[in-house]
Parts: structure tokens; sequence; C-alpha cells
């Protein structure tokens, strides 16, 4: 994936924005009109619909950003791969790619920047050094963070607890999901009845996240296994109940799953998001434009040079396995890029 050889991709739409990738070169197209076609680089391109009024805010999320993974690929200490390492000489991935991220960020001017979780590959103190080094010093108290299952294997209580976090024209409800010692998630029904309250005397559009990701029924997925990856399907149902009773919910955003994907909560119809790693291919961050009409979701693709370098040589990761992880990890363009629907 390198110079001519590789292809163009188109990583990103917002209202204004196209960019696309073309291995380690990005082609950036700024200034464009709202809800417009245009043709660019081969592909016809239509930009997003702007939501009505002022825009109120932007924040971003990032999440399993692994400080401290050393190898790309592994599964269970399994040798099957690909399992990809830094070159000699490289610096950790983990700290070129979360690094290159928050340079990103910083130039939206956020207003906030949400964490979620995964931070770490086993919560030591190092690598929450290394975490704090580059996410706390350039965005201080505007960042929130919850903790992930790799954050909490080792009964860690770093980064707990629910936190609500008021912006212009939005509520975000960061949700503590994780089970200490475990992969799988929760919202324990304490938990959920504090949600509720809190959601009860809210005013104004809040958006829901966590590390997890929700159990949504769908075609296989539709098994209620309480070995489910994410949250179990019991309190994922309360979740999406909390989001039938609550209108102002505009939906709930993960990590866990290090893929872009959304689908739609059986009751409520609200979009259930999953947004892609940090650490590895394709290498994401999430931006959030608050309009006074609505709420614009914009997924970046890290784009320095070494970021890139890193991303692409991860594209083949756990084929081993079977898995097409290109395909999986990136998601269609609408998982990446949209705007909210309105209740």
């Amino acid at each position: 994936m390198a110079g001519s050889d590789a292809a163009i991709e188109l990583t990103t739409v917002a209202d204004d924005l196209a960019v696309f990738h073309e291995g380690e070169t990005t082609h950036r197209f700024e200034g464009l009109a709202p809800d417009t076609e245009v043709d660019l680089h081969g592909h016809t391109v239509r930009t997003l619909t702007r939501p009505g009024g002022e825009l109120l805010a932007r924040f971003a999320t990032v999440n399993d950003m692994h400080f401290g993974e050393i190898e790309c690929g592994v599964i269970d200490q399994r040798t099957d791969g690909p399992i990809v390492r830094p070159n000699p000489g490289e610096r950790p991935y983990p700290e070129t790619m979360n690094s290159a991220a928050a340079a990103e960020i910083a130039l939206i001017e956020p207003e906030a920047v949400i964490a979620k979780g995964d931070l770490s590959v086993d919560g030591s103190d190092e690598e929450w050094a290394a975490f704090e080094a580059c996410w706390r010093q350039p965005f201080g108290e505007r960042l929130h963070v919850v903790r992930g299952n790799h954050d909490a294997y080792r009964g860690q209580n770093r980064y707990v607890g629910d936190q609500w976090i008021k912006l212009p024209g939005l509520t975000i409800g960061l949700l503590d999901t994780t089970i200490p010692g475990q992969t799988q998630g929760d919202l324990r029904p304490a938990q959920l009845a504090e949600v509720d309250d809190r959601l009860a005397s809210t005013s104004g559009r809040v958006l829901l996240m966590g590390h997890h990701q929700q159990w949504v029924p769908s075609g296989p997925s539709s098994n209620r296994s309480v070995d489910y990856f994410g949250i179990g399907p019991d309190a994922s149902d309360g979740l999406d109940d909390l989001c039938l009773r609550h209108r102002h919910v505009i939906g709930y955003a993960a990590g866990h799953t290090h893929r872009h994907r959304v689908r739609t909560m059986a009751l409520s119809g609200v979009p259930s998001i999953e947004i892609g790693c940090v650490k590895d291919f394709p290498g994401t961050w999430a931006e959030y434009r608050v309009y006074e009409g609505g709420v614009m979701q914009v997924v970046h693709r890290i784009s320095s040079a070494d970021a890139l370098s890193w991303s692409n040589r991860c594209r083949g990761i756990y084929s081993d396995f079977g898995i097409d992880y290109e395909t999986y990890a990136l998601g269609t363009l609408a998982d990446r890029c949209f705007v909210f629907p309105e209740r």
C-alpha cells in the first residue's frame, strides 16, 4: 500500500469535507458545499446535509489506544497471525498512533475529548503514565476518561464510574461498562436506574457512550448468550428501553470491537454505534459537530505519514483466522460519517 500502486480510498465525508487516502498520501478537499454531489478522484461524493442553525460545539472521541502493546494481531497468545511488530528503531506503535491522533484533534479546538476505554494493554503504572502524557497534557480538564476491559483485568479501579459532560447543545453520558477481570461488559440494574434518573432530569439532546458495544438482535447475533463479547443481552435491552422512554437520547456509541459499524436498537430505533481503534488499521478518531438542529459524526483516519505507514501494515492481521480485517475494521462510509436522525 504505497505510492501509485495503492488504491484510492474515500475515508471521510462531512458537510464541507472529503478525504481520500492513497497509501501514505492524504488528499483533502475542504470548503465543499453541504448536501452536494461532486466528482473527486474518480469518485462521486455526496457531502452530508448540515443540520440547521449555528454550530454550537465540536468534540472528539478515541478508544482502544492500547498503550504498552508491542505486538498487533495476537489472539489469546496464539502464534497464528500475521502478527505485526514495529521495525527496529521505530517508536512503539501506540505512541505513534496516539500522538498523531492527539495532534489532529487539537486542530479542531474541541470542547471535550472523550477516551472511552482500553487506554492500556494491561493497566500498568507505566501505561497509565504514557496515556496521561499523550492526552492529558494537550487537553487538560477537557479530557474525560472511562476504563475498558484491558484497564481492569487485574482489578484496577482507575477511571471508574459514570460521568455526565455538559456541552453547548448536547449532554454526553459516559458510562462505565467494565466488569473487572472480564472481557465482557455490563450495565448493572442499579446503574441503569441511576442513568434513568439522570436522563429524566436532563433537558436537550443526550448522546450515551461507553467502552463495550451493545448487544442488538439481528440475524446470527440474535442468540441471547451470557458470553456475548459486549454488553450482555439483558443489560442491552435495558439500555434500549431507556432510549425508548427518553426521546432526547440520540444514540449510544462504543469502542471495544475495533470496527466501524452502526446498528439500530430494536425498540427505540436509536443508532447503536461502534468506532474503530486508534492503535491499528484504519487508525481513527471520531469528531462530533453539534448544531442547533442536530449532531453529525465524522470519523477521521489518522493521517501522519508514520501513522498511515503503520496502520496500512495492519490491514491483514487475523487473516490466519479467516478474518478479512480490512473490511471488518473499516466498515462502510455510512457507518463512519452521518447525521444522527432526529426523533
